[in-house]
């Protein structure tokens, strides 16, 4: 082994990548990270040496939750100083909340942390996970003049590597199972690894990594929809310990402007709940007062989502609230991209 060969972690949280089909059975069963190059022996191929841990017990995805981000970002600070660059793999159904969130969880982050996975499991003969997993070990690796080119927290599928604060899954067959709307993608693998470098986040120098562990889990979501009601409204808004909503509006920021409606958020808002204004729409952002229905919301200080996902926000809202940011400055704060979540 090269003295300035990449040493890249691995870290495996569960998903449909970490399963192989035993062939006499045709089931599924886990697959054993430490056999790794033998499986995939293009692996040897690559200048970095490959070392992997995996959850003591892996989860499927549907199972991620805001402690086990804080366990997988714990991991890596506990590997930082040792490795150049980490791979998380991942089940595709959160995958877009956990890259989220490790964005916020990882302030001041100076290496590749890329999540991946796949739609078939890495055994089967059309599997995706081969090339996700071989391209995304790539991505970790690179190098420019002795620094890591990604220092971000990236989401690779399907030939592609995306902010993965700006994802979003959009299909649960194709291989192209997510999107990044409202920003470009960072890099796309090809014949050659193309990587696009004035869409990266700029470098932190001379900034240590910051791993933040608390997660406030008081936040909500509510999608708006012709014919809710009050009583549906209320029961959200009164929900015991709620600090922040997610509300998800039509359009560019719209919402009903029927009396029972604003004055339920107005009230809301003055007892201090943070509620947060996202559009429903894949695409385009919170535009608020650019029409009569969302200039009420803009008047009683709904705070602007911009043009946020809603996985970035709910991580976002439970990262700032966790962090013991004040009421005072929830708003300005919220409406700041803190790790290039929006514009």
């Amino acid at each position: 082994m090269s003295l300035d060969m990449r040493k890249i972690l691995l870290l495996y949280t569960g998903g449909t990548i970490g399963m192989v089909k035993d062939y006499e059975s045709g089931a599924l069963k886990s697959f054993n990270f430490n056999k790794l190059l033998k499986h995939i022996p293009e692996l040897n191929q690559l200048d970095c040496s490959i070392n992997s841990i995996s959850f003591e017990n892996p989860i499927d995805s549907s199972n991620m939750n805001p402690k086990e981000w804080v366990k997988i970002a714990t991991i890596i600070e506990e590997n930082y100083s040792d490795y150049d660059g980490f791979v998380v793999l991942h089940g595709s159904d959160t995958m877009s909340y956990t890259a989220s969130a490790l964005s916020f969880l990882l302030e001041n982050l100076d290496k590749p942390v890329i999540l991946t996975g796949s739609q078939l499991p890495i055994g089967d003969l059309r599997t995706d996970a081969k090339e996700n997993l071989i391209t995304s070990i790539q991505i970790a690796a690179l190098q420019s003049k002795g620094v890591p080119v990604i220092r971000e927290v990236g989401l690779y599928f399907e030939y592609k590597l995306y902010r993965g604060n700006r994802t979003t899954k959009i299909n649960a067959e194709n291989f192209q199972a997510f999107a990044s709307f409202n920003y470009p993608h960072l890099a796309e693998s090809g014949v050659h690894l193309n990587v696009f470098t004035e869409y990266l986040l700029p470098r932190r120098k001379n900034k240590s990594l910051v791993v933040h562990k608390k997660m406030d889990e008081n936040v909500a979501v509510l999608k708006l929809f012709p014919g809710i009601n009050k009583s549906v409204l209320e029961s959200v808004l009164q929900t015991d310990g709620l600090k922040a909503l997610i509300l998800e509006t039509y359009g560019s920021g719209n919402a009903s402007t029927a009396d029972w409606f604003l004055n339920s958020l107005k009230k809301s808002i003055e007892n201090g709940l943070h509620i947060i204004n996202v559009t429903q729409c894949s695409g385009g952002g919170v535009i608020m007062g650019k029409y009569e229905t969302s200039s009420h919301l803009k008047q009683m200080q709904v705070i602007n989502g911009k043009d946020i996902t809603t996985e970035a926000a709910i991580s976002k809202a439970m990262y700032m609230l966790g962090s013991g940011v004040s009421g005072k400055h929830f708003k300005t704060v919220f409406e700041t991209s803190l790790r290039g979540e929006m514009h």
